[in-house]
């Protein structure tokens, strides 16, 4: 797949099991909704939220609606695959501890129709498999789930997933995909360190960020847009490639190549990018 041109900064989360909360996520003015039929519904309460998720996705939506489907080794994906990737308000199925692209194509194998997946890296074996995964023709994104890989890796901070998180960019540029976004910050109530790990997050080279509660959704948008300096350094690179198509000088002295005229048209789309996500 080539990367997508498709700005996803916001990606929230909502239990299945809970309509009236899909109903206010898909008001809320993230990027995309992420129906989950996996953590956040208890088990007494998976056939239900299956049937109330098929009843949504039996229409389409303005806002993308994405599906984190059971484990993959489970009794239930098998169902929740078959019965959801035909719908016509699926925009594509998550698929959790993704750990080898054999794991894809199980996936896929229950589907009558193959619908788009987004692959989660939770474990040390689907990190040393990243590229391979990214790679799959089905895969239209990769993301990290933390929260199992720290307890896969015995890591105790955010440090000791530096090199994990790096991984994970290298490998969505690698295999054309978008960058990835970051996993979710778990408390709701803290919009500073929401902010700074969203800081940290971007320098990194992840691109947005799921989100578990809609107040965290413009911490996220503003987090992920380019600043006003950002902006102006775009605009000057982007005036001074219209006059040159090859490496050039800008009046300040910076050297630029094709890539960062690139990268500097991405900032510019970025900014023009309607602000949406609202608390």
């Amino acid at each position: 797949m080539s990367a997508c041109d498709r700005t996803y900064l916001t990606w929230l989360y909502v239990p299945g099991d809970r309509p009236g909360v899909v109903a206010k996520a898909l008001a809320s003015g993230a990027d995309v909704v992420l129906v989950d039929l996996e953590d956040a519904v208890a088990p007494d309460r998976k056939a239900y939220a299956l049937d109330a998720t098929a009843e949504l996705l039996a229409d389409r939506h303005e806002v993308p609606v994405h599906v984190r489907v059971n484990a993959l080794d489970g009794p239930l994906v098998g169902r929740e695959v078959r019965r959801l990737a035909p719908l016509p308000g699926l925009g594509a199925l998550r698929l959790p501890k993704v750990h080898a692209t054999a794991d894809l194509d199980r996936a896929l194998d229950r589907a009558a129709k193959v619908p788009p997946l987004y692959a989660l890296l939770e474990s040390a074996l689907g990190i040393e498999h990243a590229y391979e995964i990214a790679s799959h023709p089905a895969v239209h994104g990769i993301a990290l789930g933390e929260a199992d890989l720290r307890a896969d890796l015995g890591v105790t901070d955010g440090r000791g997933l530096a090199w994990v998180r790096g991984r994970a960019v290298v490998a969505a540029r690698a295999a054309r995909l978008p960058p990835p976004p970051q996993s979710v910050f778990p408390d709701v109530r803290d919009a500073e360190g929401l902010a700074r790990s969203c800081a940290e997050g971007r320098a990194l080279g992840f691109f947005g960020r799921t989100a578990i509660h809609p107040r965290q959704l413009p911490v996220i948008e503003e987090a992920f847009r380019p600043t006003e300096a950002e902006v102006a350094r775009a605009h000057d690179i982007v005036r001074a490639a219209a006059t040159d198509a090859g490496a050039l000088a800008l009046p300040d002295g910076r050297f630029v190549d094709a890539a960062v005229v690139a990268g500097a048209r991405r900032v510019l789309a970025l900014a023009d990018r309607p602000a949406r996500a609202s608390a």
